[in-house]
């Protein structure tokens, strides 16, 4: 038998194609560059003043779950709910408001507070004046106005000035 001549191998001959260099990731220009960092310093700004806002209202969300407990009970229409929603009213304005500015009030000096740090004349000349007459009573406030009352705290809490 014959051999059979070698055939030549016909991918030898081929060269290899040169391939691009690899792309770098950092910008390229100065701008692009300044761009990028103040891209940064804005998230950086986002996120610490989320986190500071959580913080400083951490109070706000204390008071409001506590204030739904409350709630819970004013339908039972219990002798301390009133007690409870003053006692709440003054250690979350304690919380958010000087020690030495809070502390002292009471009566109609400690109404005129709270309508002027919610906005409006609702604790003065309102139901709010449950909080400072009602535990002088000797009856007890109605399903209804204990209700208002504690809709009335609701949005203080949500929305005082501080």
């Amino acid at each position: 038998m014959a051999e059979l001549p070698a055939r030549a191998d016909p991918v030898a001959g081929l060269i290899d194609i040169p391939l691009p260099q690899e792309v770098s990731l950092l910008p390229q220009t100065w701008a692009s560059r300044i761009a990028v960092g103040l891209l940064l310093v804005a998230v950086i700004a986002a996120v610490w003043s989320i986190l500071r806002h959580l913080f400083l209202n951490k109070y706000r969300r204390e008071a409001l779950a506590e204030l739904k407990g409350i709630e819970r009970a004013a339908g039972d229409v219990r002798p301390d709910a009133l007690a409870q929603l003053t006692v709440l009213v003054k250690r979350t304005a304690l919380a958010a408001f000087p020690r030495e500015q809070v502390a002292s009030l009471a009566g109609p000096a400690w109404l005129s507070f709270l309508d002027r740090t919610y906005g409006g004349d609702e604790f003065s000349h309102g139901i709010g004046q449950l909080l400072a007459s009602a535990p002088y009573e000797r009856t007890q406030p109605s399903e209804a106005q204990l209700g208002s009352l504690v809709g009335l705290v609701n949005r203080w809490i949500r929305g005082h000035h501080v």
